[in-house]
């Protein structure tokens, strides 16, 4: 017996002694009262001690011979208990060297080695202290068992120590539960969850306006056909809403179908062909893992809002908080039709006449159609007789000549521009707020009005992440509109017979359209060029207009100095960093300039160009049309469009982007 077994059965020998003293104390106390009651208790008192160490000395080899066989019996069933217990338990050593296990650790495992160590067990463990792995999931053959872990009082265990042949010092006692069939049905409730999807035809009315009559209904019935065995082939229910809408009703089994074969469906709908000339693409919004199907559904419109803000032709999938982009490597469809412009023309109109005052922003170092947009949107509050003001942070060389032009006219308020203190300083809550040429919060002149704004509106031609302006009363988002100067200058054509703009803003307007579409090469469309030829009869200039784009001196050679800089990357990428130069506000402009030029290049497929400005390091991405530079700088948290994207970042060194940005581009061609 050990000796803290010892000390416990000697303590408990002791008691009848110390009841012998509280006794005796009070058999002295009653001698106060009578002698004779106190003789009587010294008698007793005397006669308990000797009755009491009579028993003591007969019989206490017998309670510890009692005591010890109890003990030993104790500890064989209690080890009985251990070897015969259904579940798999063991004894290990903290590298994982199992040194005792019972009957069903023995059964489930087999012993397979004279060394049984639990990462031979379990091949996913790493040879380490296996605490790390207490409570956590681990495959054995198809089923799958719960690992707990739990450390042992081991001071007398020296035989046990010393079977571990790793010399450890510690123990652990370890069991194993098997959750086989709690992750099976776990699987099953999970794949059983119901997903909510909506499909839209992006350019059903483009398509069968370019299509023979008798012939249309026969492509409707083939692309309807093509989507009801896409959704059989996925388990899942179609349900028309109306001609180029569509209700999905699926498992989400069906979905994690859909996204191994990266939605395949919108490659698949473009093989429809029957003599038309344009193919068919779609957007596709899925929603799922909300409370209920009214959530899952909303999820759904919400996705579906954003794909087709993304240029359509590619699928968006809303789980909760997370948001997947599937697809959107074409370019976007242009869509002759200018209704949309209208109505949101006239939802403007209204907005505009019911606010005190109108201030407009757009995004932190402001281009040309950045300050465009403004403009126009300026001459339509001022055509409503409400007072308009634009907000602008640091004013980079390229937007110099345009602002002085304002600024020298006299036709203009003084605080016609207004920095961001004063924004903040003389906002309203019935001034009327319009962001334009960005819909991400984050990038806006001052995020702070748009948390003071109780009406927003979001005029914007970049596809929209998963960053945007939620609380907006009107968004109009176009990403096939080539600059936001075009989507302003179609509204301002609907927003009264009588408006007409100063030839001053016709010339910022065109501007704006100019420089996205670097002089009508990218991105021009039919409706471009309709916008240019409306502001050229409000007397816009292209002869001033062309004098804004002159550059000085310095940027350019700045700007050739940054093409000197290129590299060429996995044959067909380049990348090049703009100098920084202390005193040079236009870097920014610059390094977008030099992008552009790099694109003349034969061969190249995209071209990046980096600079580090005010303390942020801003990426400028460019291509034709073999690359989808908006996916690529999605990855590293910015956007834009499939030809002209960027990125912005704080915490990172140029070295680093370039590395990291060379990873995208390698995985990228894996995809």
């Amino acid at each position: 017996m050990d000796k803290k077994k010892q000390n416990v059965v000697n303590t408990y020998l002791r008691w009848p002694f110390l009841a012998g003293i509280v006794l005796a104390l009070a058999a002295a106390g009653a001698y106060f009262y009578d002698v004779r009651i106190g003789l009587f208790l010294t008698a007793v008192v005397l006669a308990y001690y000797l009755a009491a160490l009579i028993i003591a000395i007969l019989n206490k080899k017998v309670y510890l011979r009692r005591l010890t066989d109890f003990g030993a019996a104790f500890a064989h069933v209690q080890n009985q208990m251990l070897r015969d217990m259904k579940v798999p338990f063991a004894l290990a050593a903290p590298d994982g060297e199992v040194v005792w296990y019972n009957q069903a650790f023995l059964e489930t495992f087999g012993l397979m080695k004279q060394r049984i160590m639990l990462f031979h067990i379990f091949p996913e463990m790493e040879k380490a202290d296996i605490r790390k792995y207490d409570k956590k999931a681990l495959k054995y053959g198809d089923c799958t068992y719960r690992l707990f872990v739990h450390s042992l009082d081991i001071t007398d265990a020296e035989e046990v120590l010393e079977t571990a042949s790793s010399g450890a010092r510690k123990l652990f006692s370890i069991y194993l539960l098997d959750e086989t069939d709690e992750v099976f049905y776990r699987q099953s409730l999970e794949e059983e969850k119901n997903v909510v999807g909506l499909i839209y035809i992006d350019n059903y009315e483009e398509i069968m306006a370019g299509i023979e009559e008798v012939r249309r209904s026969l492509l409707s019935a083939m692309l309807e056909r093509k989507l009801n065995r896409y959704a059989e082939n996925v388990s899942g229910v179609l349900k028309k809403l109306e001609k180029d809408r569509f209700l999905l009703f699926m498992t989400q089994k069906g979905l994690w179908k859909m996204q191994e074969a990266n939605f395949d469906l919108l490659e698949d709908i473009k093989t429809v062909n029957i003599g038309n000339e344009m193919t068919a693409t779609l957007s596709i919004g899925i929603g799922l893992n909300g409370e209920t199907a009214a959530a899952n559904y909303d999820m759904a419109r919400a996705s579906i809002d954003m794909a087709l803000g993304r240029g359509g032709d590619q699928a968006v999938v809303q789980n909760g908080e997370d948001i997947s982009y599937y697809g959107g490597k074409s370019k976007s469809t242009e869509r002759n039709t200018r209704v949309k412009a209208r109505m949101k023309a006239e939802s403007l109109k209204d907005l505009i006449n019911a606010a005190e005052d109108v201030m407009i922003m757009g995004h932190p170092i402001s281009d040309l159609d950045c300050l465009g947009a403004a403009v126009g949107i300026y001459r339509m509050a001022r055509f409503s007789g409400k007072r308009a003001r634009i907000v602008m942070g640091a004013v980079t060389n390229s937007m110099k000549p345009l602002m002085a032009r304002f600024r020298e006219s006299g036709e203009y308020e003084e605080d016609l521009f207004i920095d961001r203190e004063t924004a903040l300083k003389t906002f309203k809550p019935a001034t009327l707020l319009v962001v334009v040429d960005t819909n991400r919060p984050s990038y806006t002149e001052c995020p702070d009005l748009l948390n003071r704004a109780e009406r927003i509106v979001v005029m914007d031609h970049h596809r929209q992440g998963k960053e945007r302006i939620d609380n907006a009363t009107l968004s109009y988002v176009e990403p096939f509109a080539s600059s936001a100067s075009e989507m302003v200058a179609e509204v301002v054509q609907y927003y009264d017979p009588a408006i007409k703009l100063h030839a001053l803003e016709a010339d910022a307007v065109l501007s704006g359209i100019v420089m996205d579409t670097n002089n009508f090469v990218d991105k021009a469309g039919v409706r471009t060029f309709e916008a240019a030829a409306y502001l050229r009869r409000n007397n816009a200039d292209v002869t001033r207009v062309r004098k804004l784009f002159r550059d000085n001196m310095d940027d350019y050679k700045l700007r050739a100095e940054t093409v000197h800089r290129a590299e060429i990357f996995r044959q067909h990428y380049i990348i090049s960093v703009c100098p920084d130069e202390a005193g040079n506000k236009n870097q920014t402009v610059v390094a977008a300039q030099a992008a552009n030029e790099l694109l003349e290049i034969d061969g190249v497929k995209a071209s990046f160009v980096l600079t580090n400005f005010e303390g942020k390091i801003y990426l400028s991405a460019r291509s034709i049309d073999e690359v989808n530079v908006q996916v690529l700088m999605e990855k590293m948290g910015g956007g834009g469009h499939m030809s002209v994207a960027g990125a912005q970042f704080t915490d990172k060194t140029i070295d680093e982007v370039i590395a990291w940005l060379k990873e995208v581009i390698v995985d990228s061609e894996k995809e």
